[in-house]
């Protein structure tokens, strides 16, 4: 399995099934995903170590190891790490298409949103 290296830190697709993805994925200090939203599939993140904060639609939830979160279809969301170690995560994603390119980004720190 090898490593997709992003801005905000990197992931591993431990499965990649008709219907199913399973990606372990890493937050490192301080920074965040795009707020984003797909049309294609929903997300379930279970937090494994760290800590930080989940904005899920209008909601805005303070996470820890143990704590999972359900991303709908279309709900913009985004996950900032507000600690001072990794904060890492397994997403299961289920949908009829789950392409890396089903990614409709709002706000994005990198500098990744697409001109319309």
């Amino acid at each position: 399995m090898e490593e997709d290296h992003r801005p905000w830190g990197c992931y591993i697709v431990l499965a990649d099934e008709s219907g199913h993805k399973v990606k372990r994925i890493i937050v490192n200090p301080g920074q965040r995903i795009s707020l984003q939203r797909h049309r294609h599939r929903s997300e379930h993140w279970y937090i494994i170590a760290g800590a930080g904060m989940v904005r899920n639609g209008p909601d805005e939830i303070t996470v820890k190891a143990g704590i999972s979160v359900d991303i709908p279809r279309q709900s913009w969301h985004r996950i900032s790490n507000s600690g001072d170690r990794p904060l890492v995560f397994i997403e299961v994603q289920a949908g009829d298409y789950l392409g890396e390119d089903d990614i409709e980004r709002a706000e994005d720190d990198y500098g990744r949103l697409k001109e319309s």
